[in-house]
């Protein structure tokens, strides 16, 4: 029977006493609404210039563009079909989902695709997972949108069941909402996909994130919520009998621009509409010590590696910049262990 066990590995200090990463957030639909023909040469681009260069890169998991301020007609890639296809094209990097909504795939099946990926790719993969949240994109393609305690409760058993048949073959489970009768996931991953959940929700959530996840993601937060919300989740690994210092943490930002001024990187910024559509608190524009300087506060509170969009996208300027004159000095701040 599902058991309300925890999962993870609960090795103290894991997830902080690790080098800084940085990952590249890759566009999965253009925020002005043009084809995929137009952008896809620039994601190709990027991801040739960045090569050995950034740790990691991340995808959006949405049919539509995962936003409530775009109409839902521009072109998007799917998720996983992105994963597989470009971690093929550039096996340098790491690729991870930021998020995929558990109820688009069976969790059986997706844990055995990403057993798989695991193989192809020499363990390249970050299964990212949440609860899912984006409830007209349920409607359009054809998905029950249950109420969020019930989505919470099938991504905490889809997470069991990932961990139970990248270990165990044939792998059993009975819970409340998943079924899963001696099912053979061979061959078993060489290594265990770090399964990242993402999300914020204190009561549910991050109790799901306390017992389950090896690194945590929690959006965009500014530093002051981002501390609270980390002691929450400290809370509630207490609660189940985990360090919180085993959980890695992950910081997303989509909106970044460095340039010689302020004046100048906020200019390059506001051409985009993702700039009109956040905050100061939750973007990082400015120069290059501007930049570091905020993110520092970050690494502060215990986040450890970071998910990074350009706005000068499909050009690599701001992308190459960061990673010469930013990433260095805060790993050398900052070397783990």
């Amino acid at each position: 029977m599902a058991t309300g066990e925890v999962t993870a590995p609960n090795v103290p200090g894991s997830g902080r006493n690790v080098p800084l990463k940085f990952g590249w957030r890759m566009p999965m639909w253009d925020p002005h609404g043009a084809p995929a023909a137009t952008w896809l040469p620039g994601v190709r681009a990027n991801l040739e210039a960045l090569r050995g260069i950034y740790d990691s890169v991340w995808l959006s998991d949405h049919f539509v563009p995962g936003t409530r301020w775009m109409s839902p007609e521009p072109d998007t890639l799917e998720c996983w079909t992105a994963t597989v296809h470009f971690s093929a094209a550039f096996p340098e990097y790491q690729y991870g989902q930021i998020v995929m909504g558990n109820n688009y795939r069976h969790a059986p099946l997706l844990a055995k695709a990403a057993s798989t990926m695991q193989v192809l790719t020499g363990g390249k993969l970050i299964l990212g997972i949440g609860a899912g949240w984006m409830e007209s994109e349920y409607r359009m393609y054809g998905y029950e949108y249950p109420r969020p305690a019930v989505r919470v409760g099938q991504l905490d058993e889809a997470c069991q069941i990932f961990r139970r048949m990248w270990t165990t073959s044939p792998a059993t489970f009975h819970g409340k909402y998943y079924d899963v009768d001696e099912a053979h996931c061979n061959p078993l991953p060489p290594t265990l996909p770090p399964l990242m959940i993402g999300g914020g929700g204190e009561q549910l959530t991050l109790r799901v994130v306390a017992k389950h996840a090896d690194w945590w993601e929690s959006g965009s937060l500014p530093p002051s919520e981002y501390r609270r919300k980390a002691g929450v989740l400290a809370d509630h690994c207490e609660a189940v009998g985990r360090d919180p210092t085993s959980i890695l943490h992950v910081w997303q930002c989509q909106v970044v621009s460095l340039a010689d001024s302020e004046a100048e990187a906020r200019a390059i910024a506001e051409k985009s509409p993702l700039y009109q559509h956040t905050s100061d608190d939750n973007r990082l524009v400015g120069t290059p010590e501007q930049v570091q300087e905020r993110l520092e506060e970050r690494i502060d509170i215990g986040v450890r590696h970071f998910i990074l969009r350009f706005l000068d996208f499909p050009s690599t300027d701001q992308a190459l910049r960061f990673s010469r004159e930013v990433a260095p000095k805060l790993r050398a701040a900052h070397p783990g262990s």
